[in-house]
């Protein structure tokens, strides 16, 4: 059996918000498997839901930038060590060139990024390790997304000061102030994670294994409650109909006026306009960070009431 540790303990309690000692039974049913453990807490009916990523785990800086003249969006996340050098005036405008580059340059991926120009000759690389040198930090490019308009306009929304970025792409009859309000809200829609971060445009675009992964869950949970199994799959069928508005964006709720769909919103503002993609970064997602006092804090406690 994997060893149940502190810090495995903590990361299950941060994505599923359940107790403490709850987890450690989870993670101890399921041999230390987080990903099954979130399953089997969900089964029973103690996490409503799993996050789908970790706590945010490192610092850094999302930012952006839309070309003027061709209207090209690209969205970046480049991580430091300290919050303090994020905040700085010389890596946010750091960050901002390197989007430029990829407006530019159009890479492949981070590889083709870092060898791509950037300035006086230099590649983005050079800025990087220059910048490592003259800050005396590990920096670096994590990922990036890069939209262009075709037949439509691209929208760039940078919240909390870059701790969470989002770029959108719709395709629009014409490019004119309604559309472009429409696809700023629905970006803003996005980053504020309401009620929880979208992750398809419709449910056509859902992942089937995806689909099946959560009815397996829901049917579970209603089995845990001690439903008839004849019953079950109406249940099912009916809280999937709520997983579609959890993570199909044009069904959630309009943060703006929940009492109308982001759908509805965008076909009465600005009809005509399609939502062709998205992209949400949230700083240092999946990223790990030094282990602070809290982990021992845990330790402590799980020690204490084994």
């Amino acid at each position: 059996m994997a060893e149940i540790n502190a810090k495995t303990v903590m990361e299950l309690r941060g994505r599923t918000g359940c107790g403490m000692m709850d987890c450690k039974k989870a993670l101890a049913e399921c041999e230390g498997d987080i990903e099954k453990a979130i399953d089997y807490l969900r089964e029973k009916g103690l996490a409503k839901a799993a996050k789908k990523q970790s706590r945010i785990a490192a610092e850094g800086l999302v930012g952006g930038y839309v070309c003027t003249k061709c209207g090209t969006g690209a969205l970046v996340e480049v991580n430091c060590e300290t919050d303090f050098v994020a905040n700085t005036p010389e890596f946010k405008e750091m960050v901002t060139e390197i989007a430029k580059s990829i407006i530019k340059n159009d890479p492949a991926d981070v590889e083709a990024l870092l060898a791509a120009p950037i300035a006086d000759g230099q590649t983005v690389n050079d800025v990087i390790t220059e910048k490592t040198a003259k800050i005396g930090e590990k920096i670096s490019v994590r990922r990036f997304a890069r939209y262009t308009p075709d037949n439509g306009y691209v929208d760039l929304y940078i919240h909390m000061g870059g701790k969470v970025g989002v770029l959108v792409k719709a395709e629009c009859p014409e490019v004119n102030d309604a559309v472009k309000e429409v696809l700023h809200d629905v970006a803003l829609q996005i980053a504020a994670a309401s009620p929880v971060a979208p992750e398809y445009v419709t449910r056509d675009q859902v992942n089937p294994a995806h689909l099946e992964h959560e009815t397996e869950i829901l049917a579970a949970q209603a089995r845990n409650e001690g439903k008839p199994e004849k019953i079950i799959e109406k249940m099912v069928q009916g809280r999937i109909q709520k997983f579609y508005k959890e993570v199909c964006l044009v069904e959630q709720d309009f943060v703006k006026d929940p009492e109308t769909t982001v759908g509805k919103m965008i076909e009465t503002k600005a009809p005509g306009t399609r939502i062709v993609a998205f992209t949400r970064y949230k700083m240092g997602d999946g990223l790990e960070k030094k282990v602070n006092d809290l982990a021992a804090e845990v330790a402590e406690q799980i020690k204490g009431k084994a």
